[in-house]
């Protein structure tokens, strides 16, 4: 059967097109979360055409299909967890259309997140979701997760920056959707739906103007409760920043290892704040935000007076995840959300979790939406730390849920925390889920054994995958 799939495959869309051998299939295998299976195949597409045929080859031999960006996903969404088709865009990553008088562009879903603001740039044009692995990460997988970044707090995340998608659906079936269409916003519901209701070959995403002017400020604190406090502070003084990011002792010191980017070794927590706008707004919001840090027991304040100083704060907060490296060989990283008043309980969550399971935590996390992503380091060659971080990360999940949280913010569910689903929806929450799966992909064949637990039933349904 396996050998049928292949030769299908090669004869339609070409040798070059299709992989089979094991140690290509293994390169498809795992994403930054975790291993699933081998595929029985992998696809890599130059178009929508091949993208149509390839699904439309797996249906006629039973596989389930898996769509994949650049394998940077932190749940385990883009693993083929049964084996099946996996379909990579690595070739599909071009700008298709750059419409500067109406601040929009469509692009393929392989197109890495940073390239498409760097292609606007000479248009006075950028793309604002940020997530931190965007030198990295596609569109097509920020799409799929809804990612947001530093800079969702003031600007929004995914998908207020969709405004139409092209999708091949669970027949080969290509179709559109825009946000402009009567009746219901099927962009929207197919934004952060993880591949499980179609595959985004390409979309129109909403570009906004270069602002006249940044600033980048750094806070620093005695204690996260006091960097915690000022975070409410300023967003209850009716202040939004573009980005309000806190990072805590742990991840200051590993950071300024790294890169020597200016932050200051001696504070519990700091804040990296930006604001952007009209030159002549930044006098005054700079003296408004750090008037009140001052009075929730800010240490010190510093401004970045260059380009070069402020971009050197950002690749520090951006590569914090991979700077924990001079501690541990790996890291964990949970994503869930709290409202933010409750941050010093969360935060005090966290490090009780941590150390009751003799895990080292570093804090690093988009303060001013409560989105929290504390790493936990260890080794994953020693089953006692693996067991250690999986404790730590439930205990953490438990606690968000308990503060009203939620368990994912924008890393999506995936297969890691598709059972913590039915901590935070009911099962007749979940049956409407998966009838508006069902709509779509009745045969569940689009990255099945995602999102949703396993074993989750309804009378209509029956088992959901």
């Amino acid at each position: 059967m396996t050998a049928s799939l292949h030769e299908r495959l090669r004869s339609a869309l070409g040798n070059d097109a299709v992989k089979t051998t094991p140690e290509d299939l293994a390169v498809y295998s795992f994403d930054a979360y975790t291993d699933g299976r081998l595929p029985s195949a992998v696809v890599i597409p130059g178009d929508t055409r091949a993208v149509s045929v390839a699904v439309k080859i797996a249906r006629e031999f039973n596989e389930p299909v898996i769509a994949r960006g650049a394998g940077t996903g932190l749940c385990g969404g883009a693993v083929p967890i049964v084996g099946g088709v996996v379909i990579s865009f690595a070739r599909m990553h071009r700008l298709l259309e750059l419409d500067v008088a109406n601040r929009r562009a469509r692009i393929q879903p392989g197109l890495v997140n940073l390239h498409l603001s760097q292609q606007a740039a000479s248009s006075g044009l950028f793309y604002a979701p940020d997530p931190a692995s965007q030198r990295s990460s596609t569109i097509g997988g920020n799409i799929a997760t809804n990612a947001g970044g530093p800079h969702c707090l003031s600007y929004g995340t995914t998908v207020n920056h969709v405004l139409a998608l092209e999708i091949v659906d669970e027949r080969g079936e290509v179709f559109t959707t825009d946000v402009d269409d009567a009746g219901y916003d099927l962009t929207a519901a197919l934004v952060g739906s993880e591949g499980t209701l179609g595959i985004v070959t390409s979309a129109w995403v909403k570009l906004l103007r270069t602002p006249e002017a940044v600033r980048v400020w750094l806070a620093a604190f005695p204690d996260i409760e006091s960097a915690s406090e000022a975070v409410s502070g300023i967003i209850g003084a009716g202040i939004v920043p573009t980005a309000l990011e806190m990072m805590d002792a742990v991840i200051v010191k590993v950071v300024e290892e790294a890169f020597h980017a200016g932050y200051p070794t001696d504070a519990a927590a700091v804040l990296l704040i930006e604001n952007a706008g009209f030159e002549d707004e930044m006098q005054g919001c700079e003296s408004a935000i750090r008037r009140i840090v001052q009075a929730h027991g800010a240490l010190s304040w510093h401004a970045a007076r260059t380009p070069a100083e402020r971009d050197a704060l950002w690749a520090g907060r951006k590569g914090a995840a991979g700077a924990t490296g001079r501690i541990a060989p790996n890291y964990y990283t949970q994503d869930v959300c709290v409202p933010r008043s409750t941050l010093p309980i969360a935060l005090r969550a966290v490090e009780s979790a941590a150390a009751e399971n003799d895990i080292i935590v570093g804090n690093v996390f988009h303060a001013g939406d409560g989105n929290l992503h504390p790493l936990l380091m260890y080794d994953k060659r020693d089953a006692r730390q693996v067991g250690a971080v999986l404790a730590t990360g439930d205990a953490i999940l438990r606690a968000a849920i308990d503060l009203g949280g939620t368990i994912s913010g924008e890393h999506g569910v995936g297969y890691e925390k598709r059972e913590a689903m039915t901590r935070v929806y009911t099962t007749e929450d979940l049956a409407v889920m998966a009838r508006v799966r069902d709509v779509f992909d009745p045969q569940r064949s689009l990255n099945p054994e995602k999102i949703f637990p396993s074993g989750t039933r309804c009378a209509e349904l029956g088992p959901v995958r």
